[in-house]
């Protein structure tokens, strides 16, 4: 069994790595949307010191950006009160690139952090950008409503409900990251928003031109396409990602779990590993103890199959990573245990 935590400040330094190795962690993810490889360096020093110290020989994975998007910095956070106007687009409430206001129409609604915020385009504004040719015109501003309210920081993932991305598989930003992955130690690459086994092949060319062919690829299924062409997707991945964050804005909430086990159907009758990622233990990212539904969610992702567990907040700007990962841990310990009763005396429960 793989258990992932994420980097991030909560995590990066090496007594709390330590102590993470220490509870079972076998590997740390690192998001590039919002560090790269360079930027990384001395925390991803740290984690392999830290592992070595426990003698674990850490794996390192590296999400690659791909067609996802992100809002800018902020300067503080946000509070966003439902009900209320907010303005997005360079240099307003809230920047976002312009790739994604060219996309946005009235009436949509965007999903922001994994669709716990909700806004709905109200009105959208065209001008002629800073540097454009006279009466070049194109989307600078649009106006919002909040629909469902919370706090705002940098570098959210933002998308438009129902919308199916035809952006590139791999941005300039992914191609630079991949050449470096011999030089950080990386030992797998995750590729986000898997439409088919077209995806994979590119990100497959990419890996041989840097003489990378052993890393592994993690597909990350987490849009409607990548669900519909699961067969194929499992048949030439190293790893399938149950990606629930952004799996859960492509299908109402309330699907799923449905969703998630079908997935893990077609991984096991493909005799494909698969792993299973977000919101494992969200609460923790504020509390010491994690909810009962918590757990249960962990337990039954092993129950069905999963090969590997990550986590990502939890660890990455959580209060209390190490002890997240421990309820990670332990929890599937016993659903392992609980399936197979011969291993209870390899498990320190």
């Amino acid at each position: 069994m793989e258990y992932y935590g994420t980097l991030g400040s909560s995590c990066d330094d090496k007594d709390t790595l330590k102590k993470m190795f220490e509870y079972g962690m076998t590997g740390m993810r690192l998001n590039l949307a919002h560090q790269s490889l360079s930027e990384a360096s001395l925390p991803i020093g740290r984690v392999f010191k830290a592992a070595d110290a426990v003698g674990v020989k850490p794996e390192l994975l590296i999400d690659l950006q791909g067609p996802e998007r992100r809002i800018g910095d902020l300067k503080k956070p946000l509070e966003l009160k439902e009900g209320h106007k907010v303005k997005l687009g360079f240099g307003e409430d809230i920047p976002i690139p312009q790739v994604m206001l060219d996309a946005i129409r009235e009436g949509d609604e965007l999903l922001i952090d994994d669709g716990k915020l909700k806004l709905e385009v109200l009105k959208v504004y065209e001008g002629t950008p800073k540097g454009a040719s006279k009466g070049e015109k194109q989307v600078v501003s649009v106006n919002c409503k909040v629909i469902r309210g919370g706090r705002l920081i940098s570098r959210k993932n933002i998308s438009i409900a129902d919308e199916e991305t035809d952006a590139a598989t791999l941005t300039e930003a992914d191609r630079k990251q991949l050449k470096l992955i011999r030089q950080y130690g990386v030992t797998g690459v995750m590729l986000p928003f898997v439409r088919g086994a077209g995806d994979i092949q590119l990100l497959k060319e990419e890996l041989r031109k840097n003489d990378a062919d052993d890393v592994r690829i993690f597909s990350k299924i987490e849009n409607r396409a990548g669900y519909e062409h699961i067969g194929e997707i499992a048949e030439i991945s190293d790893m399938v990602v149950v990606a629930r964050g952004d799996l859960g804005n492509a299908f109402p909430l309330w699907e799923l779990p449905k969703v998630q086990k079908e997935i893990a159907q077609v991984c096991r009758h493909a005799d494909k590993p698969f792993l299973v990622a977000t919101q494992f233990l969200h609460s923790m990212e504020q509390n010491p103890v994690p909810t009962r539904a918590e757990v249960s969610d962990i337990y039954n992702a092993v129950q069905d199959g999963a090969s590997a567990l990550m986590l990502t907040g939890e660890t990455a700007i959580g209060a209390y990573p190490v002890r997240a990962m421990r309820y990670l841990t332990k929890t599937a310990q016993t659903a392992l245990m609980t399936s197979d009763p011969h291993i209870k005396e390899l498990l320190d429960i």
